[in-house]
């Protein structure tokens, strides 16, 4: 009765992936179908007033660059303030001050605004800084980000033709892509995400998000939308699906891209991946009954809740892979119909070999990441399984842990992270995988491939944090 139990549970964890799986042919397919599709910058008669809004918390490394980059946007003078909206609670805001000043020395209306208490984290910031100014649109970037010069001339247009444009998002790029292994397999990844799936959802009408830094928003989509909340650890995906189905909608413009920066650091990639996993799993709580009950159609409703899952795979890859070897050691697996999700999963590596295909013309030198890709991707589902598994507690409040941004040299960096509660898991998970990779080359050689990426990817994020530790470890003992 046990491995009829188990085998269910296989069973249905196998489908769902393959389900996904057949949404990212259907995201696939979808955007090869409107790869071409342009939207001419439209002419404009009047410019908007607008406040750029530069939410800041300890970025010591970056946030002169960032200022800099701002000051020289290409925009009417009169018509534009800055908003550093600092929370910073080491160096950061005496080197704000002192920039803050010798550029309001030049002319632009910029503002150096603090608040007592870091209440509702970036999202208390944002709404914050849109209480003291009057502005039509407010322009939103994290402290690793730089525009181009001529990204609101390209991007503000759109605006004043289309009352209905609640929010006009951009690509990210990557200002360290080839750091270490670690950065490029991250940008393999958002590429993928950013090049196609982004582009896919929007031109067909589906819901896309709005993804925290590099996008304009109309102040008046924002305030009928209920605000900026802190209710989950992903403000702006949260906001997004609000303003959506309030009835705005959305411009994703994959040809402006506004680079921004990799963290270098495994542990610091699982903080931030904790963080938009258990973000997105609130939001997934939060908002899947009103897109059933809204005016969506159903292709919408489908879709919005396929991209609000998107984290609810890494549970699935947890059980599948707890899982196998019991069914192995009981020749169970030989009876399951498993073979479409094989099938199905060739979509994910298509999606990222046209997304450098369409980028980059060193694409090849890029897909040779992929193995990174695929060691990411089973390796952080048990760091991400363990977020999604506190977003789904009602009312479960996290602090909002930022990503933190490194110098050039990680090792003299102040705030790389000191310790990765996820190591010994991974270690565990490790060894788990080697047994069943064991088990699979006596009695299933069909698994073999799965039980040997498990155990490489537990294996190469656990030996990651611990040799990164044992960085940080060295250089503070000299």
């Amino acid at each position: 009765m046990l491995i009829l139990i188990i085998s269910v549970i296989y069973f249905v964890c196998a489908v769902l992936l393959c389900f996904y799986a057949g949404a990212s042919i259907v995201l696939l397919l979808t955007y090869l179908r409107h790869r071409h599709d342009k939207f001419p910058i439209p002419t404009v008669e009047r410019w908007p007033t607008l406040v750029v809004q530069l939410p800041i918390y300890n970025e010591l490394y970056v946030v002169e660059r960032l200022i800099k980059a701002v000051s020289e946007l290409d925009y009417p003078k009169e018509l534009i303030t800055v908003q550093v909206l600092d929370d910073s609670t080491d160096d950061t805001p005496e080197l704000v001050s002192c920039l803050v000043k010798q550029l309001q020395e030049t002319g632009l209306n910029i503002q150096h605004v603090q608040r007592e208490l870091r209440t509702g984290y970036k999202a208390g910031a944002l709404a914050y800084g849109l209480s003291l100014v009057d502005c039509e649109l407010v322009f939103v970037l994290d402290a690793d980000f730089t525009p181009p010069a001529d990204f609101l001339r390209r991007t503000v247009p759109y605006f004043m033709v289309d009352p209905t444009l609640g929010m006009v998002q951009t690509r990210w790029g990557h200002r360290n892509p080839f750091e270490n292994l670690l950065t490029m397999g991250q940008a393999l990844a958002l590429d993928g995400y950013f090049v196609v799936e982004q582009t896919a959802r929007n031109r067909a009408g589906w819901p896309i998000n709005f993804n925290g830094s590099g996008g304009i928003w109309r102040v008046e989509t924002i305030r009928e939308a209920g605000g900026w909340s802190d209710t989950t650890l992903t403000e702006d995906l949260d906001l997004s699906y609000r303003a959506q189905l309030a009835g705005w909608h959305f411009l994703y413009l994959p040809d402006i891209e506004v680079p921004g920066e990799l963290p270098p650091q495994i542990a610091a990639y699982k903080q931030q991946q904790a963080r938009w996993a258990k973000g997105s799993t609130q939001t997934l709580v939060r908002m899947l009954k009103p897109i059933w009950q809204s005016k969506m159609t159903h292709e919408q409703r489908i879709m919005a809740t396929v991209h609000l899952c998107h984290y609810m795979l890494n549970p699935l890859m947890m059980l599948l892979l707890l899982l196998t070897p019991p069914l192995i050691l009981t020749n169970v697996l030989h009876h399951i119909p498993i073979p479409p999700l094989g099938l199905a999963g060739m979509a994910p590596p298509l999606i990222y070999v046209i997304s450098q295909l369409t980028l980059y013309t060193d694409w090849w030198r890029r897909l040779m990441a992929f193995p990174m890709l695929l060691i990411l991707g089973m390796g952080m589902a048990w760091n991400n399984s363990c977020a999604v598994a506190e977003g789904l507690i009602p009312g479960s409040s996290t602090e909002f842990l930022r990503t933190p941004k490194f110098p050039k040299n990680l090792i003299v960096n102040t705030y790389a992270l000191k310790f990765d509660r996820s190591v010994a898991a991974e270690i565990a998970l490790a060894i788990y995988a080697a047994w069943g990779l064991w088990l699979a080359t006596k009695m299933n050689r069909g698994m073999v491939p799965y039980m040997a990426l498990s155990s490489a990817a537990f294996s190469t994020m656990a030996l990651w944090g611990l040799w990164d530790q044992w960085i940080l470890y060295q250089r503070r003992g000299r």
